[in-house]
């Protein structure tokens, strides 16, 4: 497939595409012409490629990550840089949690005040 169809499938803009390949994160086939030809794969590499960048991961660490991903093949390096990921999203995820936690205290304080219609005082 083209480039402008790997980014219609994805979602993905054909600049963040260009990017990606600039990065050696994904690598398409040339036509004789030189325009890039992408395999049906490419569509989930993408998709992983931006699920891990969403998760906070750099260019440089998702590079690392692809291969291991990708066949399953791994080393004691890799999987120290998977589990430190892992680790900093669960604290993330723990952050995220309390900052909710607190949004639903001042939501409920906030209805209360609404509802009795008195003032609404932090906590």
């Amino acid at each position: 497939m083209r480039i402008g169809e790997l980014a219609a499938r994805t979602g993905v803009s054909v600049r963040a595409l260009r990017y990606y390949e600039e990065q050696r994160l994904l690598e398409p086939e040339r036509s004789p012409s030189g325009q890039r030809r992408y395999p049906e794969r490419a569509v989930d590499r993408v998709l992983m490629i931006q699920e891990l960048y969403a998760a906070g991961l750099t260019s440089r660490a998702i590079l690392g990550l692809l291969p291991c991903i990708a066949t399953g093949e791994s080393t004691p390096e890799v999987l120290a840089v998977l589990a430190a990921e892992r680790d900093r999203i669960g604290a993330r995820i723990g952050e995220l949690e309390r900052t909710r936690d607190r949004l639903d205290s001042a939501i409920a304080r906030a209805t209360t005040a609404l509802v009795t219609n008195t003032p609404c005082h932090p906590a």
